[in-house]
This record gives structure tokens, sequence and C-alpha cells, in this order.
């Protein structure tokens, strides 16, 4: 007996790496694997996305800056920048200190803060959600979705025995990502908001908050937006939207209501999307990417899939974001231990639901709002968050089949 339990011992801390030293870990011994299928399932959908792209951009790279190649050269840099980020992000919260781990969460939270009351002072874009340093241009909002994922791990993971009290499983996460959410909402990024949002409200309800209360708060959400729609499409009143913001339910219920303006786009992406039938017009010979639909690398790249793929190359697209959402969702659960697995709930949740508001808003299902689709809209920033997002999804792959609590205290 007493020697099955040593050998157990050695088996853990073989797998484990050892803690010494103030900043950093000296000691690395044999850190585990990452889940392979995981990370195939990325790189798979993020060479599709690239090929995706090229073929969905190049006539709008070549009408905005004269060169067909510029939006797919850009996204490439980026991706490779993003890959090996991707794979650092995969081991280094393993070799960092957990207490300067932890201040780096928050200094980083804090941060994402200071950035986005900066770019309502600063940005004279009409729309307040670009910062410019020199050449390089970045959202902070994609900064701070990243940043209110690892600061609700890091809360939960301290009180997750209190989660189930109105005051810190309500109101002090509410705090967390609310703060955020207004920042956002104020730029105004509505769909940046109401992603937040999203994720705030997944990782609180999965944490442990009081259920009555999280399902009635979804209630009251759903219920807030029919009758905002029902007093702007049916009173004529914008309440608290801006007018373009407003315009955009009237559109959603008939875009022939302004076909030459506001609702061009969406009857052009409904148009393209319409057009590829079953088996699409092939890869490369879409239509309505030379500058019929507005934004088809970008936030309307699923329409040009669509048109290019058909039917069936979308549900293949959706079935890799399903077998992408469903393994990280695996490891999440698995994972070693409160921190770990909220933050790949957390992360996962994200990509979960930017995709289905995404796959929403080209169909015109709710209301148009600008919202990108995870590696394959282009967008150097939002990209490498991505894939470091990927790679915090793998460090905590390497440990997930160790039973919880054992190996380092992450809580």
């Amino acid at each position: 007996m007493a020697q099955t339990v040593t050998a157990k011992k050695k088996e853990v801390n073989k797998t484990v790496p050892k803690k010494k030293g103030f900043l950093f870990n000296s000691e690395y011994r044999n850190m585990p694997m990452f889940d392979l299928p995981f990370l195939f399932i990325v790189l798979l959908i993020l060479i599709v996305g690239l090929f995706m792209l090229f073929s969905s951009g190049y006539a709008a790279a070549l009408s905005k800056t004269g060169n067909s190649y510029y939006f797919i050269s850009k996204q490439i840099q980026w991706a490779a920048i993003g890959i090996v980020v991707m794979l650092a992000a995969s081991v280094l919260p393993s070799l960092i200190d957990r207490k300067i781990y932890n201040l780096a969460i928050m200094g980083f939270y804090v941060l994402s803060i200071i950035l986005l009351i900066i770019v309502l002072i600063v940005s004279k874009d009409s729309e307040k959600r670009w910062l410019y340093v020199g050449s390089f241009q970045f959202q902070p909002s994609e900064f701070a979705k990243l940043a209110i994922i690892m600061m609700l791990a890091l809360y939960i993971s301290v009180y997750k025995d209190k989660m189930n009290t109105f005051v810190n499983g309500i109101v002090f996460p509410g705090i967390i990502f609310g703060t955020c959410f207004i920042l956002v909402f104020l730029e105004p990024h509505l769909s940046g908001a109401i992603l937040i949002a999203g994720i705030g409200y997944v990782m609180m309800f999965s944490g442990g908050c009081n259920k009555i209360i999280a399902v009635g708060g979804l209630v009251a959400v759903l219920a807030a937006f029919f009758i905002l729609d029902y007093f702007i499409v049916e009173q004529g009143n914008n309440l608290f939207l801006a007018d373009y913001q407003a315009k955009r339910f009237v559109i959603w219920h008939d875009p022939t209501q302004d076909l030459y303006g506001a609702g061009f786009q969406p009857y052009q992406s409904t148009l393209t999307i319409g057009s590829g039938g079953l088996f699409g017009l092939g890869y490369g010979k879409s239509r309505q990417k030379y500058l019929f639909l507005p934004e088809p690398q970008n936030d309307y790249i699923f329409s040009i899939i669509s048109e290019e793929l058909g039917f069936v190359g979308v549900i293949i697209i959706m079935l890799l974001f399903v077998f992408l959402i469903w393994r990280g969702f695996h490891i999440g659960i698995r994972a070693r231990n409160t921190f770990e697995s909220m933050l790949v709930i957390g992360i996962i949740s994200k990509v979960a639901i930017q995709t289905l508001l995404n796959f929403a808003v080209v169909s015109n299902s709710i209301p148009a709002t600008g919202i990108s689709l995870p590696f394959f809209s282009y967008g150097g920033t939002a990209l490498c968050v991505q894939l470091v997002e990927m790679g915090l999804v793998l460090h905590a792959s390497r440990f997930a089949y160790l039973d919880k609590g054992k190996g380092e205290n992450q809580e």
C-alpha cells in the first residue's frame, strides 16, 4: 500500500513543475502534453479562415489599397505572431509564481479599464473604438474581454463557496464586467457590450451564482429587447439608443424600407447567402464580393463563405466550431481547479457567443451590429487575442487529467 502511494506521488511530481524562486519557477519537469485534438481544430479553423479571407477580401483590398493581397498578407503576419504567443501562453502560467500571476491579472484588468477610458477621451473617430500608437492601431475592447474573463475566473476561484449569495454571486461579479460593459457601450460599441454581458452572465451562472436570480435576469433582458423593439418600430421612440442604432431595429423587420441606405448591407447579405445554394458557386467565384456587399473581409465574411461553399460548406464550418466549443468545454469541465475551469469556460463561451451572434447578424436574424467571426474576419488585434486565449485553454488541458486539487495550487 505504501509503495502504491509513493508511486502515485512520483507520477504526479514528474508531470507537475516545482515552484522555486520569487518570480519564476526554476524547475520544469516534463510538463504534460496539451490536448492535441483541440490544437488541431484551432489550427484547422485558422487555416480555413485564412483561405476564406483571401477569397472574400481580395477585391475589397484592391479597391481600398491597390493591392489585392493587402488583407491576407497582414493577416498571415498576425497569424504567425498569434501562433507563437499561443504556444507561449500554453506554458507561461506554470512558469510564473502564482501570486505574481494573480497580480498580473488584476493589473491587466485595471489597464484595460484605463485604456477604455482613454479611447473615449482621445479617439477622433465617430465611433470611439480605436487607439493609435504611430502606425499601429488596436481596439482596447478586445483586451478588455480577455481581462474580464481572467478577472472573473480569479474572483470566482476565491469566492466559490460564497457565489450563491446575492452580494458575492451577483453584485461584485456584476461590477467586474459591468464597468467594462458601460465603457464599451459608450463608445458606442453595442455588439462588444452585448458580448461582454454574455460572457459575464455565463461565467456567473457556471460559477455558482443564485440560479433563480440568474434566470430571472435573463428573462428580464429578453423582455427588455422586445419592449425596446416595440417602442422603436411601433412607437417611433428611440429611448436611449442613438438614431442609427434604433434604425437597425426598423431595418431588421424590413431592409427594403431603406434599400440604398441602412438596409443595403443586410439585404445584400441575405441575397449573398441565398445565392450559394446547396454546394455554392465554388471557391473564389463569389460575385457579391466585387463591391456589392460591404465589408466582405470582416463582419460579413460568412455571407461570402455561404455563397462560395453553399449550404454543405457552411454546415462543415459550423461543425468545426461546434467541435472546438465542445472540446473546449470538455477541457474546462475536467480542469484541475476552479480558476482554470472558469477561465476555459469564459474563453470558450466568448467564442461560442461571438460566433452565434455573427451568424445571426449576417442572416438578419437579429438587428445588424458589427461583430466579427472568430479566426475568419480580418483584424490583427482580435486574431492575436483569440490565439492567446486558445493558448490558455491548451495550458489548462495539460493538467486536465489530474484530480482537482492535485499539482500546483491554483486557487
